[in-house]
């Protein structure tokens, strides 16, 4: 029987020949990935493990992103607990303030995942690196300190949904509006347990961002994991980016698959996912209309180059409404730097928005945008759940970066082929 990507990979790093859906294996692992909220609970179990050190310092990432710089006690306490760890073990990717990022935006940016790899993390995003072609996938933090102890983690071998993507989107329309458009159609629970594989020659008109934000937001249709193939395009991102080589896997034609999709991206409108589930979908052309107090553009989905510079282009020369907030976030220092470089801050900031440092902060309801009772926010963002930004009276329409700033501008959700 012919196994898919995901397969194929879990396979490789079992020292298997030949793995199925729903067979428990152990697996090599080429990065555990923790951050400020996740990393305490995980060192506090190692600390059980008496006299048992980190597998590999080279191979544990632990990033300080969520409420960073520190907004609390609280928090300040957490991190001194991880660099603490850091330091004692002598881990070599700590990044802290001055140096971080948001997690799943700065880990490939720096090189540490490739294609081939098998990367787990404390944080139910991890799933952004199979757009480089790698199996990632999100894990509780006693999973991260047995994987940071031993090296190794335990899988249930999942099996796949394929989507074809076919054609080429329109201006407006950017990777995040096709995997709302996906999460829309097949729910927030189609994909449980599964590995989405997205194929097609579509995929060769989404750029290396359009490919993290799809795989990035896996998770919230069930998915174990994303995964793409690894064309030009991302071979072209990993020799830029990292000096580690990689292994590109390609889905046997026989793989089995539970089901198919096809998408025709030329057919798709900007999306928009209505409060409180990522599966509330409607077409801009059945949102538009809807009042917002805030915006938020930037998070481990949507802040990277491609996202900025959209954003950018939209309010450049045009003012963000009186009495909205709109805060924007690049998601490194690096993005934060190229952003100035390129003239964008400066079109943010004459427009009336705020620039911050690189933190989650917002997205889940930590701090940099905290929703008041009835407030509205119009997001990039990947959850809406009830309460995820603030009070449970609160609502957020999560978009793309192209609808969240024409959204800016006219204090409601916007169509910005209309401006």
């Amino acid at each position: 029987m012919g196994m898919t990507m995901t397969q194929k990979i879990l396979a490789a790093h079992a020292g298997m020949d030949q793995v199925e859906a729903g067979q428990l294996i152990e697996a090599d692992l080429d990065l555990v990935l923790g951050n400020d909220i996740t990393s305490p609970v995980a060192i506090h179990e190692m600390e059980k493990m008496e006299g048992k050190g980190v597998f590999h310092k080279d191979k544990i990432a632990l990033v300080m992103d969520h409420f960073i710089p520190n907004k609390d006690i609280k928090s300040a306490e957490h991190c001194k607990c991880v660099r603490e760890f850091a330091c004692k073990h002598e881990i070599s990717n700590y990044f802290d303030v001055g140096e971080m990022g948001i997690e799943h935006a700065l880990l490939p940016e720096k090189g540490l995942t490739v294609a081939g790899d098998v990367i787990i993390g404390a944080d139910s995003h991890t799933c952004t690196y199979g757009a480089l072609g790698a199996f990632s996938t999100g894990v509780g933090s006693t999973d991260m300190a047995a994987g940071m102890a031993t090296g190794k983690a335990w899988f249930k071998v999942p099996s796949a949904i394929r989507f074809r993507l076919t054609g080429k989107p329109s201006e407006w329309v950017s990777g995040k509006d096709v995997i709302l458009h996906i999460i829309g159609m097949i729910g927030v629970d189609g994909a449980l347990y599964k590995s989405m594989e997205f194929v097609g020659d579509g995929i060769a008109s989404l750029s290396m961002d359009d490919r993290f934000t799809i795989a990035n937001m896996a998770i919230e249709a069930g998915g174990k994991n994303g995964i793409f193939p690894v064309d030009e395009i991302a071979e072209a991102y990993m020799r830029e980016h990292s000096k580690r080589s990689y292994k590109i896997y390609e889905a046997d034609d026989d793989a089995q698959y539970d089901a198919e999709y096809t998408i025709d991206l030329g057919a798709l409108r900007p999306t928009v996912s209505f409060p409180h589930l990522p599966d509330n979908t409607r077409t801009i052309d059945e949102a538009a209309g809807v009042s917002v107090d805030q915006v938020v553009i930037g998070s481990c989905t949507n802040g990277r180059m491609d996202d900025l510079r959209c954003a950018a282009k939209i309010l450049e020369g045009r003012q963000v409404k009186k009495g909205l907030r709109c805060i924007v976030i690049p998601a490194t220092q690096a993005i934060y730097l190229q952003a100035i470089e390129e003239g964008l801050v400066q079109r943010f900031i004459r427009a009336g928005a705020v620039v911050s440092t690189p933190t989650c902060g917002p997205c889940l309801g930590g701090y940099m945008g905290i929703l008041a009772a009835g407030e509205r926010c119009v997001s990039t963002t990947n959850r809406n759940f009830v309460g995820r930004m603030g009070h449970v009276d609160s609502e957020v329409y999560l978009a793309s970066p192209a609808v969240a700033a024409a959204s800016a501008i006219t204090g409601e959700i916007t169509d910005p082929a209309s401006l």
